[in-house]
C-alpha cells in the first residue's frame, strides 16, 4: 500500500486508496471491516473500483461499504450515514479515499453529531 494505516480510536483506521491486492494484508492487520468513501473513478479510470475491493472482502470473510462522498468531506447526511455504517459493522473498521482525509472528516462530523464512534 502507498499509504499508511492510520488509526484514530483502537476500533477505526482510515488510509488513502486501496486495491483488491492489499486486501488479504488488512485482514492480516484483524481488520473486520473496509468502508470505501472514494467515489469511482473520481480522477479517472486508473482506480480500484469499489466492487473489485468489495469482492476480494467478501471473499474473505470481511464485511465491505460504500459510501461515496465528494472531496470536501461530504454533507451532514453523509456522516450520519458513516455513523451507522460504523455501529454497524463489525470492528476494527478501515475506511479509505483517496488520502484518508474525508474519512477523517466524515467520522469527525458523526462524532460532533453525537453519534456513538466505536472507540
Amino acid at each position: 500500500m502507498t499509504h499508511p494505516v492510520r488509526w484514530l480510536t483502537e476500533k477505526i483506521a482510515i488510509t488513502g486508496q486501496i486495491g483488491p491486492e492489499h486486501v488479504q494484508g488488512l485482514a492480516d492487520m484483524g481488520f473486520k471491516s473496509i468502508i470505501c468513501n472514494r467515489p469511482d473513478n473520481e480522477y479517472g479510470p486508473g482506480q480500484p473500483t469499489a466492487e473489485s475491493i468489495r469482492q476480494q472482502a467478501e471473499a474473505i470473510g470481511l464485511q465491505f461499504a460504500f459510501l461515496p462522498v465528494s472531496g470536501d468531506g461530504g454533507s451532514a447526511r453523509d456522516a450520519q450515514e458513516m455513523g451507522k455504517l460504523l455501529a454497524s459493522h463489525p470492528a476494527p473498521i478501515l475506511s479509505y479515499c483517496y488520502s484518508g482525509g474525508r474519512c477523517m472528516a466524515l467520522i469527525g462530523n458523526a462524532a460532533r453529531m453525537g453519534l456513538p464512534i466505536p472507540a
